[in-house]
């Protein structure tokens, strides 16, 4: 068949020549493929009206379309037809083969080049050719490898578009089920306003209630239908027990009517009563009725000795003109008293010299009764008189001060022991413990009056003959011989710092009401600091309605810990040697330790409590722990702060007589804390962000002079803090 008869069968083809560079190689590629027929397939397709639209771009990579006008035939070469009817397998091995094929052709044209073969030579050419034959194989594996990888990327996405469907679906479930959970968990939790009445016990409630109310053939079986009955029970008692309310209300207004009546009817004696008791005084002036007790306290109080008489007399005059609560009594035994009294009275001092002269004389003797006798002698010198004195004052709130007053026959002292009687229980306070103690609770009445010593010189030189080193040993049997006791007693020795002309009852009656008013005041302040060191050691300040403008309204550092600690802990404190080394702290002082705290900066106090507050101030010590540790030793601000404490009395001390002093010193003790931390975390602290101690106080000036201290001064009408 010649060529040009081929050309005749040949289809017209309808080729679009806008397309891409791509597209244009990709039809070069098909007309060369068509060479190559155990490659390809076609398919014939007999249209009548073919209208195709090529898009430009790489769409057509890898496709190969002919068309024909009206009423022509159509070839048309589809890779992504053929890719479904390929083996991947298939194509892998033909991909090896045609790689084999490839360096054989090229080993052979080598090998010709080589024999000196020319370059056009029918041998090179024919390789030449074959050479392009592989090489388009490879290429349309390529695309096939390519589209391969498409259409599984296509179908991952999907099957990962799926699976998001699914796993979102998941999540509207798993969310609809937290919220049945949490409504459920509502339902359960939910409590009703029947659970808070206490409702009678089953049993009673199916012996008591009638059938019509408890139904036991449902209620035994249904928990619901039990409560409701219970219920419904509960409603028919209350209502019955109102009806009987009413009824008792209105038998209480009879009863009450009768007793007005009763009581006017009584009233109405009342004037005859009074003019009958009227016209009895002088029958009851005849048989001295109301004189039976102090007749009686008269006949004893002569058997007295002379200081406990002055005593007596002074203190019942002085309850009688000016404190109708105080009472006086005398107790001990009475018979013993007048067996002393008629007893004549031997030289101590001569009967003492003659036992030390018989005692040196048989002392080989008598060598192991020595201790004895001088145990004998040592009771027999601090003997207490039989009879005793007890002053009892008595405070608006209750509390009874009972003051027990002993004389020392052979000392010539008065000692006086204490007891403190309240009307509520004062047991809460730990640290309280010391401040209503007998033993010290009348110590330093006045000042430098510890009563630990015997305040009589001549008793120095008793004491040395019968071996005593200390009457202090001795005080906690006998009791203290205050300065001021000896005085109500009449009794007045030369070693005392100030000497007066009075003597006996002048003496007494000159220092009887001072010292009264300083004992009342004594019991007064030391139970309120035991009410205010219950709240101190719950971490609450109570500062009163009258102090509340000394601070600003909001205090944010608080008081964290109060304690009490010993004189041997406080000595060991680091912060408080100046305090010692200026001798302004006495053993006989109480001692606390307070911890304020704000945050990271927590503040130790060390308290020292003089006996005679608040009439002396609380001493305060101050150490801080916030980045390191500082005291008023270190820091001028840390000073100043313990100056605002410790100093400024008439601003801390509250209405008189100033119990609120400690409770406004500690309080105020915070106040200069925050201010000192507000202050100092603006002028020290450079790094950004929020700030540990964010700026509350107002300050006129953060800070003022060389030292750079601190606006700790407040201003109650303005609300301000300056410097003093």
């Amino acid at each position: 068949m010649s060529s040009d008869a081929v050309k005749k069968r040949k289809p017209k083809v309808v080729r679009n020549e806008a397309g891409t560079p791509e597209t244009k190689r990709s039809r070069a590629e098909g007309d060369q493929l068509s060479a190559v027929s155990s490659h390809v397939e076609f398919r014939k397709v007999r249209l009548r009206q073919v209208q195709v639209t090529y898009p430009a771009g790489p769409h057509l990579i890898g496709q190969r379309k002919l068309i024909t006008a009206k009423n022509q035939e159509v070839r048309v070469y589809n890779e992504e037809v053929e890719l479904e009817d390929r083996d991947p397998q298939q194509d892998y091995m033909l991909y090896k083969d045609t790689c084999a094929d490839l360096a054989k052709l090229m080993a052979e044209i080598q090998e010709l080049k080589s024999s000196g073969a020319k370059v056009g030579s029918v041998e090179i050419e024919e390789r030449h050719r074959q050479c392009s034959v592989h090489f388009i194989t490879l290429k349309k594996l390529n695309r096939l490898a390519h589209m391969r990888l498409k259409k599984g990327r296509d179908q991952t996405h999907e099957a990962k578009q799926r699976v998001d469907v699914l796993h979102l679906q998941l999540q509207n479930l798993l969310y609809e089920v937290m919220h049945l959970q949490k409504e459920i968990s509502k339902c359960l939790e939910f409590k009703s306003q029947h659970e808070e009445i206490e409702l009678v016990s089953e049993e009673e409630f199916f012996q008591e209630a009638p059938a019509e109310i408890s139904r036991p053939h449902v209620t035994r079986d249904d928990n619901h239908q039990l409560t409701l009955a219970r219920l419904d029970w509960e409603l028919e008692q209350r209502k019955r027990l109102a009806e009987q309310y009413k009824m008792s209300l209105a038998r209480k207004e009879k009863i009450q009517k009768a007793i007005e009546q009763k009581r006017e009817y009584l009233s109405s004696l009342q004037p005859g009563l009074q003019n009958i008791m009227q016209a009895s005084l002088p029958v009851q002036e005849y048989l001295s009725m109301p004189f039976e007790q102090m007749q009686k306290q008269a006949e004893v109080a002569r058997h007295l000795p002379p200081p406990l008489y002055v005593l007596l007399v002074q203190a019942a005059a002085y309850g009688q003109a000016c404190d109708k609560t105080l009472s006086v009594n005398i107790s001990g035994d009475v018979d013993e008293a007048k067996a002393l009294s008629r007893r004549p009275e031997d030289s101590q001092e001569d009967e003492s010299d003659s036992d030390a002269e018989e005692e040196q004389q048989n002392t080989k003797r008598r060598r192991a009764t020595v201790g004895v006798q001088l145990e004998d002698k040592r009771k027999a010198m601090l003997r207490r008189h039989p009879l005793s004195l007890c002053v009892d004052l008595k405070c608006k709130d209750g509390s009874v001060l009972h003051l027990f007053f002993y004389y020392l026959m052979n000392l010539n002292i008065l000692t006086v022991k204490t007891k403190v009687s309240t009307a509520t229980d004062l047991s809460g306070a730990v640290s309280a413990g010391e401040l209503l103690n007998s033993e010290s609770l009348l110590n330093c009445l006045y000042a430098s009056d510890h009563g630990k010593e015997t305040p009589n010189p001549a008793n120095r030189y008793q004491f040395d003959k019968v071996g005593i080193t200390t009457f202090a040993d001795y005080v906690s049997d006998l009791g203290h011989p205050y300065v001021w006791v000896q005085k109500l007693g009449g009794l007045q020795f030369s070693s005392d710092g100030a000497q007066s002309e009075l003597r006996g009852s002048a003496l007494s009656a000159s220092h009887m009401e001072k010292t009264m008013k300083l004992l009342r005041g004594r019991l007064q302040a030391r139970l309120a600091l035991h009410k205010q060191f219950s709240s101190l050691e719950h971490s609450i300040i109570p500062v009163s309605s009258e102090c509340q403008h000394l601070f600003p309204a909001k205090v944010v550092s608080g008081l964290t810990r109060w304690t009490m600690m010993s004189y041997q802990e406080f000595t060991e404190l680091g912060f408080v040697q100046h305090v010692l080394k200026a001798g302004l702290v006495c053993e006989t002082d109480l001692f606390f330790m307070a911890v304020v705290e704000r945050g990271t900066a927590r503040l130790l106090a060390a308290v020292v409590l003089n006996p005679r507050y608040p009439e002396v101030m609380p001493l305060f010590s101050l150490s801080l722990h916030w980045k390191g540790e500082r005291s008023g030793r270190t820091e001028d601000n840390l000073r100043a702060m313990e100056s605002e404490v410790n100093v400024f009395r008439a601003e801390l001390q509250g209405p008189r007589p100033g119990l609120q002093l400690l409770t406004n010193q500690i309080q105020r003790l915070c106040v200069c804390l925050d201010v000192y931390l507000e202050t100092e975390s603006q002028v020290c602290d450079g790094s950004e962000g929020p700030r540990e101690f964010p700026r509350e106080k107002m300050c006129l000036r953060t800070a003022r002079g060389p030292s750079r201290l601190k606006p700790f001064k407040y201003n109650h009408p303005q609300g301000f803090f300056s410097h003093r």
